[in-house]
């Protein structure tokens, strides 16, 4: 099969005069590189697509794959990651991972939490603050409690200060997630336990946990929370180790596969999780469009730690894809444009 790799490129971006953080969920040449080399290790062509504007050319042009290896976040609004999956849906070009309305949802990390309490997932209490006016009135009262921004990935807006102890850390951690990312506040209450992450692949009840790692931060790192620096310089910074304690691995596969299948999530993802002061896990939030760096993104750290190479990753997510969609190849596994008898699905 030809398969189109769809990706954002954070050099692109910051020669656009992006920061680092902002650009700090897009990927890096290597990471494609390695990803090109893993599809067709699987057997298939690449075909690199790019952004979301390149796909618009490529299809004004007429051109079309077998299926789009999508990894691309997007840029602008808090539907972005589901902007190329809808394009794709639109020209009826079958894709890796969710959907539009899962990875819109899942953006949204108070409406993910609704959807995933209402199917029975242990999830701490929260609420949104999308005024300054809100801000000044925590309907919480039991402090301390955690705040970061409602739809950012990679850590990007949290650090120690994302800890509030008072009504006056409150309202100035808020006002700054307000004014700094220019998007509402979620607010839960802070959980001091053990902090995990469970890999996922398949789909439905094809989707099986592949690993629970726990993430253990070093002296040298941003103390309590998986902050964006943390993450950024994680090599340093981090200690991933794969967790084997039989009872834990049990009620963290259980409640990640309960918040991925809630969800809708497809193919592969990640679900965080964090203990109470008692050990008890709750879902944190899920990232059904995971990074793919083989060395430094959490899933395939997560599957090297258990065995499960990046080829095998990278093969069962297109599997998955090509299991849940009926595909038939293009003539040749080549592009056609609309003009061309075979090209129905236009």
């Amino acid at each position: 099969m030809n398969i189109g790799l769809t990706f954002d490129l954070r050099r692109q971006y910051e020669q656009m005069g992006l920061s680092k953080e902002q650009t700090a969920e897009f990927d890096s040449e290597e990471t494609i590189d390695c990803l090109d080399q893993g599809i067709k290790n699987a057997g298939h062509e690449v075909s690199r697509i790019g952004n979301i504007k390149s796909l618009v050319e490529k299809l004004a042009l007429g051109m079309r794959w077998d299926l789009v290896f999508n990894i691309s976040e997007g840029l602008h609004g808090r539907s972005r990651e589901a902007q190329i999956p809808a394009l794709l849906e639109a020209y009826s070009i079958p894709y890796t991972f969710s959907d539009p309305l899962t990875l819109a949802l899942s953006l949204d990390k108070a409406m993910a939490k609704a959807v995933v309490r209402a199917a029975g997932v242990p999830t701490p209490d929260y609420f949104v603050v999308d005024s300054f006016e809100r801000a000044a009135l925590p309907p919480l009262k039991r402090f301390p409690l955690f705040i970061k921004p409602l739809s950012e990935g990679t850590g990007k807006g949290i650090d120690t200060a994302s800890i509030v102890g008072n009504e006056t850390e409150f309202k100035e951690r808020c006002e700054f997630v307000l004014k700094m990312y220019n998007q509402p506040a979620i607010v839960e209450e802070y959980l001091p336990g053990r902090e995990f992450t469970v890999g996922i692949l398949g789909t439905g009840k094809n989707a099986r946990a592949v690993g629970t790692m726990e993430v253990k931060l070093l002296d040298n790192a941003d103390p309590l929370v998986y902050s964006y620096a943390n993450k950024e310089f994680c090599e340093e910074r981090v200690k991933y180790v794969l967790c084997r304690d039989e009872a834990i691995v049990n009620e963290a596969s259980e409640i990640a596969l309960m918040a991925y299948r809630a969800i809708g999530a497809r193919d592969a993802g990640r679900v965080d999780l964090k203990g109470d002061a008692a050990g008890r896990l709750s879902f944190i939030e899920i990232n059904p469009l995971a990074g793919l760096h083989p060395s430094h993104s959490d899933l395939p750290i997560l599957c090297a730690l258990n065995g499960i190479g990046y080829d095998e990753l990278i093969s069962g997510i297109i599997q998955s894809a090509l299991e849940r969609s009926e595909i038939k190849p293009l003539a040749a596994g080549r592009w056609q444009p609309d003009n061309c008898e075979n090209c129905s699905r236009s």
